[in-house]
Order: structure tokens, then C-alpha cells, then sequence
């Protein structure tokens, strides 16, 4: 037998992660609104919902959030929120996210927009180019394009969900979120 040093740990996410894995980065010189960045991020569902939660916790203490329920047509928003009551609610509905989509929800300060759009790919818009190195620092490869995943289901066409109908509503009503 023989013993080997110790190997680096790998991802879990490197390991079993999908070839469409990775994000695309593009950056809009602005004339008075100054620069704009954005990234689309497209893996698989439990890593996308993962993600936005992990990458949330780079914002300031106060966001503004919309949450956005296409199964109920329920909308709801709100302005200066604690951030560790948003990433507490974000917690509670990951799994359900990550398992029937049709709910966006969007994070956002006057700088950064993080959003989760109803097909679970997630979106981030920018001021600065941070975003890119914390993209390839979870393990991210940057692609010249990725496989949107918007056309495969209808808005209409999303499956049943009451639990993740009523789990957005409580986490709208913890957060204090006026209907939209």
C-alpha cells in the first residue's frame, strides 16, 4: 500500500459540476450613469439558488428586494431591509427554489443587483468588475456564451407548488415587503 500526501479537498461542485457550468461577463462603457457590468450565470438549480444566497452576503447591511411570484401573480417589494433577514429568508426557500422555480427574486442596492429569475439562472448587474473574480473564486468558469435556459418553459407552464407559493408569502410577510 502506499500512502500519498495529503490532496487538496476538492469542490463538491467541481467534482460533479456540469459542462454548461459557468458564467458570461460583459462590461458597457456608460456615458453619465458610468459603467455597467453584468454576468449570467447559468449550473444547475441547487447551484444557481446556492450561489445567489452565498453572493448576497457581499452586499451592504441594507438592501431593497423584490420577490416576484409567477404561480400566485403575487408581487411584493421593499426598500433599506437588514440583509441577514434576507439571507434568513433566502435559507428557508432555497430548497423549494432550487426544486420548482417560477418565483424572481432580485437584491439590489444603487451599486450591485443580484437577481434569481423564474428559470433559476441568476443575473448580477454592477458598477465595478468585482463580481467576476468572486464568480471565478466559486469555481466559475467565464464562457463566451452559456445555454440559456428561458426558453424551456413557458411562463405559464411552471409546475404546482403550494408549499413554495406559501413559503414566498411568509418570507414576504417576515420581511415586512409591501405588495408591488
Amino acid at each position: 500500500m502506499f500512502f500519498r500526501g495529503r490532496q487538496p479537498e476538492a469542490s463538491i461542485w467541481r467534482r460533479f459540476r456540469v459542462s454548461a457550468d459557468g458564467f458570461t461577463f460583459e462590461h458597457e462603457t456608460g456615458g453619465a450613469g458610468g459603467d455597467l457590468y453584468t454576468a449570467h450565470v447559468v449550473a444547475n438549480a441547487e447551484r444557481v439558488v446556492d450561489l445567489f444566497h452565498n453572493l448576497t452576503e457581499q452586499l451592504p447591511q441594507a438592501v431593497d428586494i423584490v420577490l416576484d411570484d409567477l404561480r400566485s401573480g403575487r408581487s411584493w417589494k421593499g426598500e433599506n431591509i437588514a440583509l441577514p433577514d434576507v439571507r434568513e429568508s433566502i435559507a428557508r426557500l432555497k430548497i423549494l427554489l432550487a426544486r420548482y422555480g417560477g418565483v424572481e427574486l432580485s437584491t439590489f442596492t444603487a451599486d450591485d443587483q443580484l437577481s434569481l429569475n423564474p428559470y433559476l439562472e441568476l443575473f448580477i448587474y454592477a458598477r465595478t468588475d468585482r463580481w467576476l473574480y468572486l464568480l471565478e473564486g466559486k469555481g466559475l468558469e467565464e464562457q463566451t456564451h452559456v445555454q440559456t435556459k428561458s426558453w424551456k418553459t413557458n411562463r405559464q407552464h411552471f409546475p404546482a407548488a403550494p408549499d413554495l407559493v406559501n413559503a414566498v408569502t411568509a418570507a414576504a410577510e417576515r420581511l415586512g415587503l409591501q405588495p408591488a
